[in-house]
């Protein structure tokens, strides 16, 4: 009797050791979402730039902009993937903040000039990482690091509709409605000086969104500067299944807030949204202003809704639940 109670003794001892581990592994595999903002612990006008990394260490930088710092940019760390939805200045990076806190969250300092290699370039050049785009962009890019010193097959093509595993991280790249145009200031020679002349841009093809697939099974839906499309629905929501999206809200250039919420709730339905490219300071101390399209955007919509303050790792499990650093 006394033996089968110590082996049921020690079954139980083991299985609340296995929930235990079960439990903190499940802690331990989330994404955990970066902004890297212009004002610390803050939502401001020129916010795009998130650093997405997976519980198996890849780090994903996305739409670096103008409100990183540069390569020397304390905050970035490793930084093995850089996506770039689209070649507009605020996205790529034309010019950039010399650090954090400098002019005013709805006006803040970019005075240092990333031109003609782009933010973006710069960034991949010093951390030596890859630059996954769609469209055109890759040449380009390879281009640029070629010019840099680099090696111009750190710049990786995935088409609509097909993907590419970089880190354990499944990248594709679905249809965003803007423009994608290349300014001459990112050019150098007789082209930048007839495009500039005739005041048009080199085209390299469509702009993109991108869908991420990460190895705890979170699928994220990074909307780049887009309006509402009918893939949104179709490629989006039906056929990869995103729990999470990052959705652009500043009105006029990209979807407003009351487009953005159609599409979170009527097109792709997900468990959590992070709102982005607010064009405005969104918060003060922290907290939304009131009036704000980031507070409009935030009371239409159904799911829970997240804001991007600087500084502030976000954490997610697989079904897009936000486990730690959510407002």
């Amino acid at each position: 009797m006394k033996t089968k109670k110590r082996q049921m003794a020690l079954g139980l001892a083991l299985a609340a050791g296995l929930a235990v581990a079960t439990s903190a592994q499940a802690d331990d595999a989330v994404v955990k979402v970066t902004p890297l903002g212009s004002h610390d612990g803050e939502f401001c006008s020129r916010d795009r730039a998130l650093i997405f990394e997976d519980p198996n260490g890849t780090r994903i930088l996305y739409d670096a902009g103008r409100t990183v710092a540069g390569p020397d940019d304390p905050r970035l760390g490793n930084i093995d993937v850089i996506l770039v939805s689209h070649m507009h200045g605020d996205h790529v990076g034309d010019q950039r903040i010399d650090k954090t806190n400098q002019g005013s969250c709805g006006n803040p300092e970019t005075s240092v000039s990333s031109l003609p290699q782009s933010n973006t370039v710069d960034i991949a050049l010093k951390k030596n990482s890859t630059i996954v785009t769609g469209s055109e962009m890759p040449a380009f890019f390879a281009a640029k690091l070629k010019e840099g010193g680099g090696d111009p097959g750190k710049s990786l093509l995935v088409r609509f509709g097909g993907s590419r595993d970089v880190g354990g991280v499944s990248i594709t790249t679905v249809p965003a409605v803007h423009s994608n145009g290349v300014s001459p200031s990112f050019l150098t020679g007789p082209l930048a000086d007839y495009l500039a002349a005739a005041g048009v841009s080199a085209s390299v093809g469509p702009p993109t969104g991108y869908v991420l697939t990460f190895s705890n099974g979170l699928v994220v839906y990074l909307s780049g500067d887009t309006g509402i499309t009918a893939e949104q629905k179709l490629v989006v929501k039906e056929h990869y299944g995103a729990q999470l999206v990052v959705i652009n809200i500043g009105d006029t250039f990209t979807t407003g807030p009351t487009e953005a919420a159609y599409v979170i709730n009527d097109l792709i339905s997900p468990a959590a949204v992070i709102a982005s490219h607010a064009n405005e300071a969104a918060t003060e101390n922290g907290k939304v202003v009131a009036g704000s399209r980031t507070a409009r955007f935030t009371e239409l919509v159904s799911a829970a809704v997240h804001v991007p303050l600087s500084g502030r790792t976000m954490a997610f499990n697989g079904a897009a639940g936000c486990i730690s650093g959510c407002n």
